[in-house]
């Protein structure tokens, strides 16, 4: 008998050992679901096909990428589930527009990124990489200057949304002076409720002695920081970027670090990954630099692979997910229609049971 519910997840949600990252998760929430098939789609990093998603209902999907062409002649697909919150490789307007609903697993990624930020930020005010250079260079004794105590510093975050939420309770007890906050989206009396000053960018630069990006990458934000930026940030200032690469002028950057106006910066993001060879930040020792993984964790893996999992769950049960990512997709007829018959399938006699 034909599957009556086929998920597809990405060849990109596979560990380097081959282990999936949502396997648990598939075979706790997906596997008991009758007459429901998973099968692993494209590959990795690359553009989903037709060809590739157009027998599927649902795509569970790291860094595969979905343009207008993924969805040529493809009328099934009613869901794509990200594995993550970053949208910026799926094209939400082709997903609207082609009746598919894309849903991110917010709740997942907050705290292990909240925990990566402040990580590099005590990194960086204690020197720590410095200091393991020293180390093994056999250089004992030649660290500089001190590095920086917490206590009466001052933070700020481009964007105070779940993850920056986090992040302001994670920095309460090490004694900030204050707690700066740039973003259009949020208001005063919600900014009060966090503990967070709400100001304009310019002053969240001129001011903070770590300025932390925690906004997501769109046209408004696409170099949000450039040169006038970061020359407005106090010569000893952080920069630590753990949302998208683009958001930051990388070449700007580079030369400001190079030039010393500002005191060093910690990227997990770039805005080409992997980064080139070639990169200029590469040969610069006040920059840490990871391969866009500071927040992986255990935790992040196990709750971003059932979160995507319940919200697959959800559109086979005829349900909205949570956490959707193209909201105007849900007042479509052609979208409604898909949930209907998603439905009706699931209500079967022969899918009773489905959920376990």
């Amino acid at each position: 008998m034909a599957a009556r519910f086929r998920v597809g997840l990405g060849s990109d949600l596979v560990t380097a050992d081959g282990s999936p990252l949502v396997a648990d998760a598939a075979r706790d929430r997906l596997a008991p679901v009758a007459g429901l098939e998973v099968v692993t789609v494209g590959e990795p990093r690359a553009e989903l096909t037709p060809a590739d998603v157009g027998g599927l209902d649902a795509v569970i999907t790291l860094w595969q990428r979905f343009t207008p062409a993924t969805f040529a002649g493809v009328e099934r697909l009613a869901t794509v589930a990200r594995w993550g919150v970053g949208v910026d490789m799926i094209d939400l307007e082709a997903c609207t527009e082609h009746d598919v609903v894309v849903s991110i697993t917010r709740d997942a990624v907050r705290r292990p990124v909240a925990e990566a930020i402040v990580t590099y930020v005590l990194v960086l005010a204690k020197r720590v990489f410095e200091a393991d250079r020293v180390v093994r260079e056999g250089r004992w004794g030649e660290q500089g200057g001190p590095g920086l105590g917490l206590r009466g510093k001052v933070l700020g975050t481009i964007g105070v949304g779940n993850i920056g939420a986090d992040l302001v309770e994670l920095l309460r007890p090490l004694g900030l002076a204050r707690i700066l906050a740039a973003d259009p989206y949020v208001t005063d009396g919600a900014a009060h409720r966090l503990g967070v000053e709400l100001v304009e960018l310019e002053t969240l630069l001129e001011e903070a002695d770590f300025v932390c990006v925690n906004c997501p990458l769109t046209a408004q934000t696409h170099h949000l920081l450039g040169p006038a930026e970061l020359a407005r940030m106090k010569p000893t200032a952080y920069l630590v970027n753990t949302a998208r690469g683009p958001i930051v002028d990388e070449a700007a950057l580079a030369r400001a670090l190079a030039e010393g106006v500002i005191a060093g910066a910690a990227l997990d993001v770039f805005e080409e990954e992997p980064l080139p060879a070639g990169s200029p930040l590469l040969g610069l020792d006040n920059v840490v630099l990871s391969p866009h993984a500071a927040a992986w964790t255990d935790e992040l893996v196990a709750l971003n692979g059932s979160g995507a999992c319940e919200s697959v769950l959800a559109v086979l049960r005829g349900e909205v997910p949570r956490h959707v990512a193209n909201p105007a997709v849900l007042e479509r007829l052609g979208f409604r229609a898909k949930l209907d018959r998603l439905r009706d399938r699931w209500a079967d006699d022969e899918g009773e049971g489905g959920d376990g």
